[in-house]
């Protein structure tokens, strides 16, 4: 599995928006991780892109006609408490 570490967030995140990082980086490096392990996804970068950009996973049919599915939308809540989680700490 490809772990997401925080340079890789924080480089991927100035690639792709102007907008500044406004959550903290190491718990959503870790909320990324943790459930792309319990998911056995093999990329935990594709759990960002889901979270921040909405971008599909397909293999995890996370939307549907460009909707979230019940799927997706399971795993964007589970990596919003896993974040709030480790941030909470």
């Amino acid at each position: 599995m490809k772990k997401l570490t925080t340079e890789k967030l924080i480089q991927y995140m100035q690639d792709r928006t102007d907008e500044p990082l406004r959550h903290d980086a190491e718990s959503l490096v870790e909320a990324c991780n943790t459930v792309s392990e319990e998911l056995n996804h093999d990329n935990a970068l594709d759990m960002l892109k889901l979270l921040c950009f909405n971008d599909a996973i397909h293999g995890l049919h996370t939307h549907s006609y460009s909707f979230n599915t019940a799927t997706g939308r399971e795993i964007i809540h589970k990596i919003q408490q896993e974040y709030y989680e480790y941030k909470d700490c």
